[in-house]
């Protein structure tokens, strides 16, 4: 990264700074209790209460030109699941993405608890995978399958400082499997040559990621009429010329390209859970089902894994009118390679995932409440098979 450029974001991050989102409306629903999973707790992250808004005042535009100056906090979330199940034949076994289950420095998962009509219930951690996962099972004849569960997690925003190096680095099957080729992912052909030609002659592996960065935001488009946050084949989507998509598929193809020339990138699936300081389309509030999100990160020695989110800039100028030369743009590109605006929780990294007691092929990815019967499969895009309604409310 150039030191002009690291100067200008760092002048917008220091803005930012970990300034506590705005919170939507704390319900009063009670905690179910019949189960619970309760992972032990470390030690709960302090935080300021603050008086809950249902929106941001009026006549006041938030944009990541003018931001509020609030001390860095931890913010705490009770996030509330409910299911329903419709149109059930036989037996019925239900999978649903939990929060990340190892602690960072931007993410803790607290906890869980859950009811239902289920017969069976629990959470079973893959650690190839890196995820936590929900299951429950309904026997056959139960009229309406139902699950209620809450999480609860606390975030903070993560900032990439490049003048600090040192890393813990990170295990090697870990970086083998980030550089492996998946169903989504091809990463040689027309993807080396792209990110080729998009690196150039550059040697170093930060700004060898920036660069492709920076192609992915210039060259890509936000389609939010796609049903899906994943949705094509990376491969495909540059032979098409149509590098149009959603979250999952702006971020895969950042990570298709990274991969193919020996950097090690993932993506993040993850859940918005919150309004956001930067512009209004970035955040979210009231029912949260179809707020899944996708995010990435690649890895450098030295530095470890550096956050980015191109679908985001992308997201912004198209829903927020933004022109080439606005220069809420130009802070916005520079702010969202190497940060995370905390309004949001990661699930996995997990890419062509197995589940567990199921009998159909490996999935793409998992971000979606997903149920198996013996007629087959359908998830919470399946609105005529399931009810899914998700909420997040601040508790601190």
């Amino acid at each position: 990264m150039k030191r002009r450029d690291f100067l200008a974001a760092s002048a917008v991050l220091s803005l930012l700074a970990s300034s506590p989102a705005y919170a939507v409306n704390k319900t009063n629903a009670k905690k179910p209790h019949a189960k619970s999973s309760a992972r032990p707790k470390p030690k709960k992250p302090s935080a300021h209460s603050e008086p809950e808004v249902h929106h941001e005042p009026h006549g006041e535009t938030r944009n990541v030109i003018s931001l509020p100056d609030e001390p860095a906090q931890w913010r705490s979330y009770d996030i509330r699941s409910s299911i329903v199940l419709n149109r059930i034949n036989g037996k019925a076994r239900l999978w649903l993405p939990l929060a990340q289950y190892k602690d960072t420095l931007w993410e803790r998962s607290l906890g869980h608890n859950w009811q239902g009509n289920f017969e069976s219930a629990g959470i079973y951690r893959d650690p190839v995978a890196e995820m936590e996962v929900f299951y429950a099972d309904w026997p056959e004849g139960v009229a309406k399958p139902q699950l209620q569960i809450v999480s609860q997690v606390a975030t903070q925003d993560r900032h990439f400082d490049i003048t600090r190096r040192g890393a813990v680095a990170e295990r090697t099957e870990v970086l083998r499997r980030c550089l492996q080729a998946t169903s989504l992912v091809p990463i040689d052909g027309i993807v080396r040559n792209t990110a080729e030609r998009a690196i150039g002659r550059i040697k170093d592996p930060v700004a060898q990621g920036k660069a492709i960065y920076e192609w992915v935001v210039e060259n890509t488009t936000y389609d939010p009429l796609l049903k899906s946050v994943g949705n094509v084949n990376i491969g495909s989507m540059l032979e098409s010329g149509n590098l149009s998509g959603r979250s999952g598929d702006i971020a895969l193809l950042f990570v298709a390209l990274c991969r193919s020339i020996g950097i090690p990138a993932r993506p993040v699936f993850g859940l918005r859970i919150d309004s956001s300081r930067l512009f209004g389309s970035l955040g979210v509030g009231g029912n949260l089902s179809s707020a899944q999100h996708c995010r990435a990160e690649f890895y450098t020695p030295g530095y470890g894994w550096i956050p980015v989110d191109p679908s985001d800039v992308r997201r912004a100028i198209r829903e927020e009118r933004l022109s080439l030369g606005d220069p809420k743009l130009t802070v916005l590109k520079k702010l969202l390679f190497g940060f995370w605006e905390m309004n949001w929780i990661s699930f996995n990294v997990a890419q062509d995932v197995s589940l567990r007691g199921s009998t159909g092929k490996t999935l793409p990815f998992l971000v979606y409440p997903l149920v198996e019967t013996i007629d087959g499969r359908f998830d919470s895009l399946d609105t005529s098979r399931m009810s899914y309604q998700v909420s997040a409310s601040r508790v601190d």
